[in-house]
């Protein structure tokens, strides 16, 4: 696979580490998952079934357990040698805490040299907020991402799912097999730095890059788009739909599909800047014709017409959706001692070598002994 070969020490907990080291071992690394004799609180987190938190599954398929206690000195130097051996060593702690444990930069560089150190944190590594500690929540607050979600009824919103761990997670995993590539060429370690804050600040350039160079903050603006008209969601018969004409000649398609091409010569509408200030007059008239027939329909016959438009799906209807199951995004996977537990599937898919389940989300240390044995351990497993 992509990366069969490669070793990760795994230190993180939660979602934005584990999501990182997950997309590693997706792509066929050797990820070694040091957990505290406690665990990961997200293994008693969310659903459990049969004593698996689908949660923690889904996040830490692929890898291995090991239970180390590494407040104690036996812990602490089981870490060492399991470092010894690795390509790669993965934390979400706050800035400082590896230092404190001895395994600063020099120190890593020491056990294993040309080992790349990946950090994921709230704020970065240095600067005046980098020990505070951080949360998904606020994260989305400081990034300016709730900022422009919601409208003006809701206020400021955030997103449902934890959408900056998994953004800091991402970009952590990039950092990481970039640094591997340059490793090869090079023979050098590196330092890989993510944070939840910067993951947001960066999505954010949709919206950012016109308040840079205008300074005007951005309209808030719910399911409408900021900057082009009519797009967002319409009333059929029956609920609603997605619609997003996002020029002007889909713009005329739409109108032609609806039967609304006399629209065409209204000059409140001639532009798309006409458009968007004229919003809710254009969605008013769209609405009119949109009601009268289900979303069916709809979907049916402004696809046909080259109009982008799609249904408002609840996730009982995604993961039954038949393009979801064609492209593979939800799987099975037997866990034994916990029966089938279903997860989201793979996003990057490879002709030739595909991602696959290889090992299901481990239970707590019950790779402790193996790890280490096979590493050349021979004091007994700290726990």
């Amino acid at each position: 696979m992509q990366l069969e070969g490669i070793r990760i020490i795994d230190l993180t907990r939660i979602i934005s580490g584990p999501f990182c080291t997950m997309l590693l071992a997706d792509l066929g690394a050797d990820v070694i998952k040091v957990e505290t004799p406690d665990g990961d609180p997200v293994r008693a987190q969310g659903e459990v079934v049969d004593g698996m938190s689908w949660y923690f599954a889904a996040f830490n398929r692929n890898k291995r357990s090991v239970v180390l206690d590494l407040r104690s000195p036996e812990g602490l130097d089981a870490l060492r040698h399991l470092i010894r051996h690795a390509d790669v060593v993965v934390d979400n702690f706050r800035p400082g805490v590896m230092e404190a444990m001895g395994l600063g930069w020099e120190q890593l560089q020491a056990l294993s040299p040309g080992v790349i150190h990946t950090s994921i944190t709230g704020f970065g590594a240095d600067g005046p907020y980098a020990q505070r500690p951080a949360f998904d929540f606020i994260a989305q607050a400081m990034s300016g991402f709730m900022s422009l979600n919601g409208d003006a009824q809701s206020g400021p919103m955030r997103t449902a799912v934890p959408i900056s761990d998994l953004v800091a997670g991402n970009y952590a995993a990039l950092g990481t097999v970039a640094a591997l590539v340059r490793r090869a060429r090079t023979g050098q370690g590196e330092r890989v730095g993510a944070a939840l804050l910067d993951g947001l600040v960066s999505y954010g350039a949709f919206s950012s890059a016109n308040f840079l160079a205008s300074g005007r903050l951005p309209p808030v603006t719910g399911n409408d788009h900021s900057l082009v008209a009519p797009y967002g969601l319409f009333a059929a018969a029956d609920g609603e739909i997605a619609v997003a004409p996002s020029n002007d000649a889909v713009y005329r398609k739409l109108m032609h599909a609806l039967g609304l091409q006399a629209l065409l010569e209204d000059p409140r509408f001639a532009t798309n800047a006409l458009r968007v200030r004229h919003r809710p007059q254009i969605n008013a008239l769209i609405n009119q014709v949109t009601v009268r027939r289900g979303k069916a329909h709809w979907v049916e016959v402004l696809n046909a017409a080259g109009v982008p438009c799609g249904l408002v799906q609840d996730l009982a209807e995604v993961f039954a959706d038949p393009q979801v199951a064609h492209q593979q995004m939800v799987l099975d996977v037997e866990h034994p001692g916990h029966g089938s537990v279903r997860m989201t599937g793979f996003p990057v898919k490879f002709a030739r070598q595909p991602c696959a389940v290889r090992r299901p989300a481990p239970d707590l240390g019950m790779h402790s002994r193996e790890v280490l044995q096979e590493l050349g351990y021979v004091s007994p497993a700290p726990a």
